[in-house]
């Protein structure tokens, strides 16, 4: 018997006379036909699941939840497409996984949107829905007007995802069980088949529930994880002693580094004032002007730059007196020195030939920036990310303590990293503690929470320079004229590498550091 041949089911008054009614079984009644499902015509909203089913919910109305589907298209019209939607294509939503059919054509039209590098807005929407006739269907203007309107934030977009997923799958599941018990009932067809299907069926379902992101080594060819891992370590070999990853302008810290690597979460910790952003911006230099990279006609970097403190013009400032060695104070003041406007200007040249994108917005969640980064990403693929700095951060739930607010942060940043295949360096405030007790700063001094201790790859501290041989009164003098201030840079934690510290010059004038062997006059890098 073919599959849209089923077995009929019948009520007991409906029965032929020929099919005697069978015995129930000792003390025990028999179970009312009604108990099992009657193929019955499909509802609107009920779709079928799998080849051959019909009406598989029978009487009862299928698991859904109308409000979270309108809450979670809602979030992903007001989040434009972005974050939102991504998470749902990377969790395999697809129109079907929607109870109602106008919540299906919605999410197909955004899908549409999306794919073809489109806005998506309740506007663009409309327009797609128009233009393949299915307006009307998806419930008109009105409701597109409605469903924008029926959330005012998109913080509780995941929750309302995992509602809908849920009771997608549970709908999924029914409907291969009821097809498994009409099987079932069927004589024509033989055993060891109705259980592979249901087998496969079943499989299927579970599978789909789970994100894929295992990688096995069997898989052969050059796109292969064995084959890729050869290929870094045939790189290492033929570049011996090089930079693998994207250099950070410091000779001893790229020694022990080898640069930068994709999927890194770098924190770099310190007190207030002792020169995070400064180091941050020379990172974000090293690696825009890369001497060998330009040499070999690799075309430049591009670096994205998340400052939740600290202006765009306050930024490209400093940026521009650190190239240029050009005396910041005194730009302020307004007595720029004699050749120091012609320093700048060709600063700004060289920084108009390289693509550094600065986000100065303050007060994002983790989400925003997460959305921002993969939509830059998207256009123009990145090589590193700043964030300055972690802590001013804010919580997509507000009603959470602070520390757990950091630690999701920092959770994100890492997924982030990973995600994009970029190292994000990520500024952080360490708190008093090494202050009062007089000593070296540690990991565990990072504010606010001890989550970003576990999550990042690399670690990097901003201390003064301690104990040692005291410098003459003289040599004191020198440094303060020069506006010089000895600083310790502490590794004090590298995932595939050593621990140590590195010795440095803070030029608080011109907002950089170098290494003490360093002529202020040249670069670094």
């Amino acid at each position: 018997m073919s599959d849209s041949e089923q077995a009929p089911f019948f009520e007991p008054d409906e029965m032929p006379a020929e099919v005697p009614l069978p015995e129930p079984p000792p003390e025990r009644s028999a179970a009312p036909a009604a108990a099992f499902p009657r193929p019955r015509r499909s509802r609107r909203d009920a779709p079928a699941f799998g080849e051959g089913a019909t009406s598989v919910f029978a009487d009862r109305i299928p698991p859904h939840s109308v409000e979270a589907e309108q809450g979670l298209l809602s979030a992903i019209l007001l989040d434009g497409g972005g974050d939102i939607l991504a998470e749902c294509q990377t969790q395999k939503v697809v129109p079907e996984t929607f109870f109602r059919t106008e919540h299906q054509l919605i999410y197909e039209a955004i899908s549409a949107l999306s794919n073809a590098g489109t806005g998506v807005d309740s506007i663009t929407v409309l327009t797609k829905l128009a233009e393949l006739g299915k307006l009307e269907a998806a419930g008109g203007p009105v409701y597109l007007r409605e469903l924008e309107n029926k959330v005012a934030t998109t913080v509780h977009a995941p929750h309302w995802l995992e509602i809908v997923k849920e009771k997608y799958f549970r709908r999924k599941l029914i409907a291969t069980s009821v097809q498994t018990v009409e099987r079932a009932f069927s004589d024509g067809d033989d055993i060891r088949m109705i259980l592979d299907r249901v087998e496969k069926a079943f499989f299927e379902i579970a599978g789909d529930n789970v994100q894929d992101s295992a990688e096995s080594t069997d898989q052969t060819g050059p796109g292969g994880l064995t084959a890729r891992t050869m290929e870094i370590l045939r790189q290492m070999e033929k570049n011996r002693g090089a930079i693998h990853g994207v250099p950070t302008g410091f000779t001893t810290l790229d020694q022990m580094t080898f640069g930068f690597h994709p999927g890194q979460m770098i924190v770099v910790a310190a007190r207030p004032g002792m020169g995070k952003t400064s180091i941050a911006l020379n990172f974000i230099e090293a690696a825009l002007f890369d001497r060998k990279r330009e040499a070999a006609g690799t075309p430049p970097r591009t670096v994205l730059m998340f400052s939740l403190e600290m202006t765009r013009e306050d930024l490209m400032l400093r940026l521009l007196a650190s190239k240029s060695r050009v005396n910041l104070r005194n730009i302020q003041k307004g007595f720029a020195q004699q050749g120091d406007t012609q320093k700048l200007f060709e600063a700004k040249k060289d920084y108009e030939k390289r693509k550094l994108i600065i986000d100065d917005v303050g007060g994002q969640t983790i989400m925003e920036i997460r959305a921002k980064a993969r939509r830059i990403h998207a256009r123009t693929p990145l090589s590193l990310i700043v964030i300055d700095y972690l802590q001013l951060i804010n919580g997509t739930d507000s009603r959470m303590p602070r520390e757990q607010q950091i630690a999701e942060a920092s959770r994100s940043i890492k997924a982030m990293a990973k995600e994009f295949g970029v190292p994000i360096i990520a500024l952080a405030q360490l708190n008093r503690d090494s202050d009062k007790e007089d000593r070296k700063p540690r990991a565990s001094d990072l504010r606010e929470s001890g989550s970003i201790e576990q999550d990042a790859d690399v670690i990097m501290l901003i201390d003064i320079k301690r104990g040692g041989q005291r410098k003459s009164p003289t040599e004191d003098e020198e440094e303060r004229q020069r506006d010089v201030r000895e600083r310790v840079l502490i590794i004090a934690k590298q995932r595939n590498g050593p621990t140590g510290d590195i010795p440095l010059y803070f030029h608080s004038n011109i907002t950089r550091f170098e290494t003490p062997a360093t002529n202020i006059s040249e670069p670094n890098y």
